[in-house]
């Protein structure tokens, strides 16, 4: 089973600054050892990152289009139900109208009314009763027009809330086709991305690390996941048809070219290709922890350097030993394999749920 999580999502507004991923002016190399293979142009991993944006704005002004389609349609379904009540509030007072004169017309007419009036005790109890025959037809058109003109009124709202409703309609459907052209050139890139990387293990050489402008950000939280938005899936010490042993740590089901982050402060120990992990990164963290990255597409960091909780070591692949694109992440007690600790536990302690 799957457990999906969210983190924190880009408000739903009309955003037009888009983030560009840019490359610096001197990136260092990143292998297995210091210095080793030169530093690549950014290429595919700006393209996927700059793309990840793009997708993601557009996926808030489509879902903004959509929820503002959705409420114009709710106003346009109550118009139809008040409109209908009113046509039906005129139907039954023109039928109480119609029954009044064929019951006048039965019983005389005018004559009835005369004979009532010559049979009258007094000339006020006469004028008492043409007066009161004469309030009551006057409400009772007054009733009929307010109905009619309140209808009249709710016909206009609903015509321009139809017409609103027809303008949003369009207006998301124009989005959701952008979307859809982002998103097919985001999997084009992507695949570029994870070509890249697959040739540069099976040459056995890291690319170097590619530099991206990272977001910049507000947080002062010492810990955090290393992907903000995924899917869990394999968990920690679980049995699987791929693995010699027990699972050694959590996946992520990513997309390829992902941002993946420190989850906080440390000191990169290695950035290695090859082998069942592919390209990953290991990092030591000031409490004596390590917690590696796997199956990257790119790294973003050489060994030696320094991170900061949330910056940005790499990005999603499906390198080395592994069926489709996620992150592996472990935390280990040692650099070395076989000394992990479950990651969903561990960072909980840390206050970070997943």
């Amino acid at each position: 089973m799957r457990l999906s999580h969210r983190g924190a999502h880009h408000p739903l507004v009309a955003v037009t600054v888009l983030l560009c991923a840019l490359l610096c002016p001197t990136p260092a190399g990143a292998s297995g050892e210091p210095g080793e293979g030169a530093g690549d142009g950014p290429g595919a991993s700006a393209e996927v990152a700059r793309l990840y944006e793009e997708a993601s704005l557009a996926t808030a002004r489509y879902e903004v289009g959509r929820y503002a389609a959705e409420a114009q349609r709710a106003k346009v379904r109550k118009l139809n139900r008040l409109l209908k009540k009113k046509h039906r509030a005129a139907d039954a007072l023109h039928a109480d109208l119609g029954r009044l004169a064929n019951a006048q017309y039965r019983s005389g007419g005018a004559m009835s009314q005369a004979a009532q009036l010559l049979l009258a005790e007094s000339p006020e109890e006469l004028m008492r009763g043409r007066r009161l025959l004469r309030q009551a037809d006057l409400a009772a058109t007054h009733t009929v027009g307010k109905t009619r003109r309140a209808a009249a009124r709710l016909a206009d709202a609903k015509r321009t809330a139809d017409r609103a409703e027809r303008t949003l309609d369009r207006r998301s459907e124009h989005l959701a086709e952008l979307k859809r052209g982002i998103e097919s050139k985001l999997e084009s890139a992507q695949w570029t991305l994870q070509g890249e990387a697959d040739r540069a293990v099976a040459a056995g050489q890291c690319r170097g690390a590619v530099r991206l402008e990272q977001p910049e950000t507000d947080s002062t939280r010492a810990w955090m996941a290393p992907v903000e938005r995924y899917d869990l899936s394999a968990g920690f010490d679980s049995a699987g048809g791929r693995w010699t042993h027990r699972h050694t740590g959590q996946d992520f089901a990513v997309g390829i070219g992902t941002p993946v982050r420190a989850v906080g402060a440390g000191r990169v120990v290695s950035v290695s290709c090859g082998g069942a992990f592919g390209i990953a990164v290991l990092v030591e963290h000031e409490d004596g922890y390590y917690t590696q990255y796997a199956h990257l597409a790119a790294v973003t960091v050489d060994q030696g350097e320094r991170v900061d909780p949330g910056q940005w070591v790499g990005q999603a692949g499906t390198t080395g030993n592994s069926t489709g694109p996620h992150l592996h992440f472990e935390v280990r007690l040692t650099p070395q394999l076989g000394s992990g600790v479950d990651p969903v536990e561990w960072l909980d302690e840390r206050g970070v749920r997943l």
